[in-house]
């Protein structure tokens, strides 16, 4: 076959392929509940019959077909592999059948069946160059020890359970070994052809529970994606803030981008680069591409071409409107998450009947005693310093720290000497809040971090942000990035008159909700500034990752954590996280 027309039958063999195994996955799983059915495909799979590949009838098959299919469609090499020997070692066992036993090859059903099994083999040779998404190197020994590890627990616990409800005498210890070992790697239905041997039906169901959850653990470390754990070296760092301190200014978030716990691919002239972070098959990027826009396409297609290659999931979170029509041109669909508040020094005012609540509670505190300090963070002393660590340790909501995508993830690093530190002092001249921001270019600020005694008087935070407004020609600010209010939109158009019913009713579900998180709070927050609204977007690939997305977001900005994390706050390279502006509320 000509190579150009070769390249036009990869894809579509591919996807004859996948489809195979859906089919039969359906069709297993239809077996499995439908006692007529799953008779005629039993009959037909045993004896001298044979049925296509992969069609057994029943949940385990169909479970295994609809994840070999999953992995196929991401394109994973192993999953190629895979298939191509079992429906090649079947392929070989019916052909050789019929070539030897006259009754096999008398039967039509056997010709059709390896007839289909053939056209999926043939299927899986054509496209087999479509199939180029890379495994970890690990996953063969992993899952070999998945096999062996979890075996051997489950024979022991399997031989447990026969023992002490076996209610039949004269059986060796062997003899339930053998019994608990057939069941655990052959996921044998329950049931037994052992005379010494009689069970409880649940104890056959535990055991082949036990199996079937064993089968998937090896599965799951046979096929699972490389982790992408290549964190920002410094030389990546260094070129980093090279691009930041001349395309800094386009995007607020771009600073985040320093995160030690991200990963970067730069474009090809290395004028542009994309920081990501990789979770559970995700490739989370976070914010607008750094460096010269002209050259963002050429980060955006390594950071895509690499996802494709380890069969990760593409992700944008937070992305300007300017950074998400890019992304958009290269085939990523975009959802407004919300909007980012941005106050621009010199058009802020506390004059007028709509800052009236503001200012008043800005006298409020500043009659109490309290007086605010800016400075940068190269300008304070390393004692200073140490105090301030610890006073923002010590204030810490919880134990888990979150942010991704709008928080540094680390304070006091010498490297960060231009980010902005705001201290709080009450009348006695006791440290009692602080603030701290990353640099949006040589005019801007974003904010990053925000602890508080919860002892001292409300309206603290709101305060520092306003005495800051007040003395930003201290360190040269023009425009300051506060909070992210997610779905802002459906709170400010949904309370209108002549809202719809649909926006009224998500409106309702957000309120509900914000019971528990800070939706609707961060939004009053935020508005009571009249700030900018910024929309932010997430980018995705298809709608159907977005739940996938969502958990590895989840998990990114740290609402869903591990076991046990590094403490953070050091001083030196130690990846972390701060507060993400979710959690960010001023007052």
């Amino acid at each position: 076959m000509p190579t150009n027309r070769l390249a036009v039958w990869r894809p579509r063999a591919a996807a004859v392929a996948v489809w195979y195994l859906r089919v039969a996955a359906a069709l297993n799983f239809f077996g499995a509940v439908s006692a007529p059915f799953r008779g005629q495909v039993t009959r037909h799979n045993t004896g001298d019959f044979f049925t296509p590949y992969m069609l057994t009838a029943g949940f385990a098959s169909g479970a295994l077909a609809l994840f070999l299919a999953m992995m196929m469609r991401r394109r994973k090499r192993v999953a190629w592999i895979f298939n191509t020997i079992l429906a090649g070692l079947y392929t070989a066992l019916v052909v050789l059948s019929m070539a030897v036993y006259p009754e096999v090859r008398e039967h039509w059903f056997n010709w059709v069946s390896g007839t289909i099994t053939l056209v999926f083999l043939v299927a899986l040779l054509v496209g087999r160059r479509e199939f180029h998404a890379k495994g970890d190197r690990s996953n063969p020994g992993l899952a070999l020890g998945a096999l062996l590890g979890g075996g051997a627990v489950g024979m022991l616990i399997g031989t447990l359970l026969v023992s002490t409800t076996n209610t039949v005498g004269g059986s060796t210890f062997s003899d339930r070994l053998e019994y608990a070992l057939l069941r655990v790697y052959t996921l044998s239905p329950s049931g037994s052809d052992y005379r010494n041997i009689h069970t409880p039906h649940w104890v056959d169901i535990a055991i082949n529970v036990m199996s079937a959850l064993i089968f998937l653990l090896v599965l799951y470390a046979l096929f699972r994606s490389p982790k992408g754990k290549e964190y920002l070296c410094p030389a990546d760092e260094a070129q980093l803030r090279e691009l930041l301190d001349r395309h800094g200014e386009r995007d607020s978030l771009g600073y985040f981008a320093l995160r030690r716990d991200k990963s970067v691919l730069f474009s090809p002239s290395g004028k542009a680069a994309v920081a990501y972070r990789v979770v559970g098959g995700v490739s989370l990027a976070s914010g607008d591409p750094i460096g010269d826009i002209e050259a963002w396409p050429g980060a955006i297609d390594r950071w895509l071409a690499q996802a494709r290659e380890h069969a990760w999931v593409p992700a944008v979170m937070g992305a300007s409107e300017e950074g998400g029509n890019v992304y958009a041109r290269h085939g990523l669909n975009a959802l407004e998450l919300g909007d980012e508040a941005i106050v621009e020094v010199d058009d802020f005012t506390l004059d007028g009947r709509a800052m009236r609540g503001v200012r008043q509670a800005h006298k409020k505190v500043g009659r109490a005693g309290y007086t605010v300090r800016v400075r940068r963070h190269a300008d304070i002393p390393e004692a200073e310093m140490d105090t301030l660590l610890q006073r923002a340790d010590h204030w810490r909501d919880g134990e888990t720290e979150r942010g991704f995508s709008m928080a540094l993830g680390r304070l006091g690093d010498p490297d960060d000497g231009q980010c902005v530190m705001l201290e709080c002092h009450d009348g006695e001249g006791e440290l009692r809040a602080l603030l701290s921001f990353v640099p949006w270019g040589r005019e801007g600020l974003s904010l990053d971090l925000m602890r508080r005694d919860r002892d001292a008087d409300n309206g603290l935070l709101e305060f520092m942000v306003l005495e800051l407004i007040a003395q930003a020609e201290v360190v040269g600010v023009k425009r300051v990035s506060l909070n992210f209010a997610m779905f802002r939109a459906v709170f400010e158009r949904g309370s209108k008159l002549g809202a719809g019913p649909v926006l009224r009713m998500w409106r309702s579900v957000l309120m509900f909700f914000s019971r528990w998180w800070q939706i609707e709070s961060l939004y009053r927050a935020n508005a009571k500034y009249r700030p900018i609204w910024e929309p932010r977007y997430l980018l995705f690939a298809r709608s159907s990752d977005l739940p996938r997305i969502g958990l590895a977001s989840a998990r990114a900005e740290g609402f869903i954590t591990a076991p046990s994390l590094p403490s953070l706050f050091k001083r030196r390279h130690r990846p972390g996280a701060a507060l993400p502006s979710a959690q960010r509320q001023i007052g």
